[in-house]
């Protein structure tokens, strides 16, 4: 397995775009200057140790050996050798709502966006357990698979937004089927489908397959977001609302007898979530119920380093930048190694 124990370091990489488009920038206005004072033909017998290639090839070296030393910062790795790791723990995939009624502002900052912070508060208190992300609208997907990398659950879950999926609707029975397909090989671990949803099912009977979950032995936890009486749907980029084909401004309600019939199905809970925690320490607590059964995991034990050569080859390059000036040297110009035309 190859990873970066420092990866975040790689961010510096950014830079070197900057770099080269500012030498390309002082280039081309060193060549005006150039061109102000004469004739081009004739600057250049006046200015024969000039070279107008070595200075871009010490600037090309010194970009590699940049991109060389970052890498190695960053800290490459091999892992050696793998074991499995028994850990105590849960399986929980979260099947998300993102259609365009989680954009509605009857909580803050609106119901996607709660939901989301709700998510990143569960996780932080996630330690031995596996977590997988499913988003739905019209249609369902895995986000991410269950794992128990929880950093790169909270990237994927700050990454969803309404336009993930093109067929809008809440296709609620889709995205418990999906879940269900998503823990895989039977497993002595307890499970359960952590359902956040504004309940306005308009494709399919979700209580038939949170029904289904139970028999799999999978409880069905669902967070009703919004309010029920209703909250009229922004459209983006805009201080204007959604209308229906009458003209009428579009609200969207909660439908909390919708959410409470598919928790009572899945065997789980029925919690709405608003502006406080209450939401978030109502489906902790039935997570900590959950009978904690050992999980194994493969992990890499030993990992060994490989910035070495990264650091080298930079060092080489950086010595080769040294021994190539910006002019030409008299004593090797007749070995016209850069390919320039002798005046």
């Amino acid at each position: 397995m190859f990873r970066f124990a420092n990866i975040e370091i790689l961010w510096l990489l950014v830079t070197i775009p900057v770099f080269v488009a500012a030498y390309i920038a002082y280039t081309r206005r060193k060549r005006h200057q150039l061109e102000a004072f004469g004739d081009a033909e004739l600057m250049e017998t006046l200015m024969p140790n000039a070279s107008r290639v070595r200075p871009t090839v010490k600037f090309s070296i010194v970009m590699v050996a940049l991109a060389l030393l970052i890498f190695a910062a960053a800290r490459p790795q091999f892992g050696q050798s793998e074991r499995t790791e028994k850990r105590q723990g849960i399986e929980a995939i979260v099947a998300l709502d993102i259609s365009n009624s989680m954009l509605a502002e009857d909580v803050a900052p609106n119901r996607l966006d709660r939901a989301k912070q709700m998510l990143s508060k569960l996780m932080d208190n996630m330690s031995n357990d596996k977590v997988g992300l499913v988003v739905f609208a019209g249609d369902a997907f895995v986000q991410l698979p269950i794992t128990c990398d929880y950093v790169s659950a909270k990237m994927f879950l700050n990454s969803i937004k309404p336009e993930l999926i093109k067929t809008q609707g809440t296709a609620i029975g889709q995205a418990l089927s999906t879940s269900i397909r998503c823990f895989g090989e039977q497993s002595d671990a307890s499970r359960a489908i952590i359902l956040i949803t504004d309940g306005e099912n308009h494709e399919d009977d979700a209580v038939v397959v949170a029904k289904r979950a139970k028999e799999e032995g999978i409880q069905v936890l669902v967070v009703g977001i919004g309010k029920p009486e209703g909250s009229p749907l922004p459209i983006p980029g805009t201080n204007n609302f959604r209308k229906d084909r009458n003209g009428n401004v579009v609200v969207s309600k909660l439908n909390e007898e919708m959410c409470r019939e598919i928790a009572q199905a899945g065997g789980g809970i029925y919690v709405r979530c608003d502006n406080s925690n209450t939401a978030t320490k109502a489906i902790q607590k039935e997570l900590d119920k959950l009978a904690t059964q050992e999980i194994e995991t493969q992990v890499f034990t030993d990992y060994n380093e490989q910035f070495q050569s990264f650091a080298l080859l930079a060092l080489l390059l950086l010595v080769i930048d040294f021994f190539i000036f910006n002019r030409k040297n008299k004593s090797i110009t007749r070995l016209n190694i850069f390919g320039e035309e002798k005046i």
